[in-house]
């Protein structure tokens, strides 16, 4: 499916810019080098979209790539200026809570099950459909990059890895322009309770969408070493708390894979 030639005009009513581009590389850099340029240009919740990404990234610097018009990639603008440093840690924690409410959404009468997976995964059914990664702008700590890839129109043959899923593969029908539109409006809010203090209730919000916690977990962590226990809870910085018997682990990046 091709970029819908009236464009989104649900998304554009909740940006204050909303830029399409038939093909890119990467939209996160395409989006950090236009900050970088022009940041008047590009205010807070801007954002960049395609259905044809060829050089996309994932976190721990995975490649990201899916055939052409069967997947959205979309990059969005963080000002996080109004957000106290010790609180920026759960921005991109936010932006998966965002996403899994809008997937949520999308998938109401379906029967799917969308669930975040720490830190900012979304699964359907156990499956990834959707990866983000967050980056700040280079020489500033203000404003922060968040790029999403979510598997739309990907058949059950083109997903990348058993383990992911799309809309297409389940059966279910993805209106990308309220997607977009739900994802900046509930990702839009959660960055408003950072910025007025109020992290406690992000925090709880998001440990309830999150399936992470509860579950035996193994989390690879980027030392080259992993942990192995019950996922009991996030601390106040959004880290994942992992519990091995008496022994608690604190955990700020890794990647995490549910035991059972």
């Amino acid at each position: 499916m091709a970029i819908p030639s009236d464009g989104y005009p649900r998304t554009a009513a909740r940006s204050p810019r909303v830029q399409v581009v038939e093909t890119t590389d990467s939209t996160n850099a395409d989006v950090v080098a236009a900050v970088t340029h022009d940041p008047a240009g590009w205010p807070h919740l801007s954002l960049l979209v395609t259905d044809d990404q060829r050089a996309g990234r994932g976190r721990l610097d995975r490649s990201w790539t899916a055939p052409a018009g069967t997947a959205l990639a979309v990059s969005l603008v963080v000002d996080a200026s109004t957000i106290p440093l010790a609180l920026r840690g759960w921005v991109p924690l936010a932006a998966g809570a965002a996403m899994t409410r809008a997937i949520r959404t999308q998938l109401t009468g379906h029967g799917g099950t969308a669930e975040l997976k720490w830190p900012n995964d979304v699964l359907v059914d156990g499956g990834k459909i959707c990866g983000i990664l967050a980056e700040a702008v280079p020489e500033t700590f203000d404003t922060v990059v968040v790029g999403a890839g979510i598997n739309t129109r990907m058949s059950r043959a083109d997903l990348p890895v058993t383990t992911a899923t799309s809309f297409a593969a389940i059966g279910a029908e993805c209106d990308d322009d309220r997607l977009l539109a739900d994802y900046v409006e509930h990702f839009g809010e959660l960055l408003s309770h950072l910025s007025s203090g109020g992290a406690e209730r992000v925090h709880r919000d998001i440990e309830k969408l999150c399936t992470t916690i509860g579950r035996e977990v193994t989390v690879s962590l980027p030392d080259g070493t992993s942990v192995r226990g019950r996922a009991s809870r996030l601390d106040a910085d959004g880290r994942l708390v992992v519990e091995s018997g008496t022994i608690e682990t604190i955990v700020s990046a890794g990647d995490v894979v549910h035991v059972r």
